[in-house]
């Protein structure tokens, strides 16, 4: 296993990862998803509806918990889910932001991209 697969693995081992087909309803639950994709790729791939937008490398600052640079006060008991384009780096960023205070931080499986295709054959189903 390369280094980068075994931190990925280890990063994964403490998050309770969201399927595409559960966000939504985790989301009606009060669920907080954070969307850290370059901005170039939220401009050509599209928005997710409902999520916040932090780039990746201020997300730690908007977010913890005794960040004087936080955004917002995050509850102990908040899910937070991050959503990157295919769910790679959000595994790693939610793993960090679980180890500065924020427990309940997770991410999306497949990112912005799966949810995206789930979103697509959806829309066809109805049409």
């Amino acid at each position: 296993m390369s280094s980068i697969d075994a931190l990925l693995a280890q990063a994964r081992s403490g998050l309770e990862r969201i399927a595409p087909s559960d966000l939504g309803e985790r989301m009606a639950e009060g669920a907080l998803v954070i969307d850290h994709r370059d901005s170039e790729d939220i401009a050509k791939e599209g928005q997710l509806p409902g999520a916040i937008i932090v780039r990746r490398s201020l997300l730690e600052w908007r977010l913890a918990p005794d960040s004087p640079d936080r955004l917002f006060h995050i509850p102990p008991d908040q899910v937070v889910i991050l959503v990157c384009s295919d769910g790679y780096s959000s595994s790693l960023a939610a793993a960090t932001l679980q180890r500065i205070g924020i427990p309940r931080a997770t991410d999306l499986i497949g990112g912005y991209r799966a949810w995206r295709v789930l979103r697509i054959g959806f829309e066809r189903i109805r049409s």
